[in-house]
């Protein structure tokens, strides 16, 4: 099943249950691919098929080891052509994953390792998400995600969730980013010891070292 419909769902698969456990459902995909659930249902049929997923009626849809490595590989492809975006051409980290998912499926195994070697073989994108090397290994530290961290927890930021540019926006004018020192105090958070606002929502797309 070569085809960028496939990479776009096993990749989808894969992110679901990067930065937490629950597998995900076929309507949760059918959510975030902003597609009809039958045409879900349709292709998760072909990708258990395949041998890319497992699935059963009405449950939860799973890599298999083949869906996952190719997963991997697309990841690594979206991530490194982000991380290329910010660095060589000024992208804000708001910008880019839209434009990465068109030049993830069309840019060529030359051109994405030059990439890769150009930027210093980076492990993380400007999200904070990890880059899969080229053999499909990952590095990744404990993290907890904001709205669960205890009072009085103090953390890396290790990574935004990129669903939301708006809010990326909004958490980049408070100085809020990647490596910023997050505290959890009584009144809200502090960011790098300075008090901040939190816009609406941000506790859930924000995670931290544990």
């Amino acid at each position: 099943m070569a085809s960028p419909a496939a990479d776009d769902y096993l990749k989808t698969v894969y992110a679901h249950t990067e930065w937490q456990d629950a597998p995900i459902t076929p309507s949760q995909l059918a959510a975030k691919l902003g597609i009809a659930p039958s045409s879900v249902t349709e292709m998760v049929k072909k990708l258990a098929a395949a041998g890319l997923v497992s699935h059963v009626p009405y449950g939860a849809v799973r890599l298999t080891d083949a869906g996952e490595q190719r997963a991997l590989s697309m990841v690594r492809r979206h991530r490194l052509v982000e991380t290329w975006l910010v660095s060589e051409f000024g992208y804000g980290w708001h910008e880019v994953h839209d434009e990465a998912e068109v030049l993830e499926h069309t840019i060529s195994d030359r051109l994405l390792e030059g990439i890769d070697e150009r930027l210093g073989r980076p492990r993380f994108d400007p999200h904070g998400d990890a880059i899969p090397d080229a053999a499909g290994h990952v590095a990744r530290e404990p993290f907890v995600l904001l709205a669960r961290a205890p009072l009085g927890h103090e953390g890396r930021v290790l990574r935004v969730s990129d669903t939301d540019p708006d809010l990326l926006c909004a958490l980049e004018d408070l100085g809020l980013s990647v490596s910023s020192v997050v505290r959890v105090t009584e009144s809200g958070v502090e960011v790098d010891g300075a008090t901040a606002q939190l816009p609406d929502g941000a506790v859930d797309v924000v995670w931290l070292s544990a």
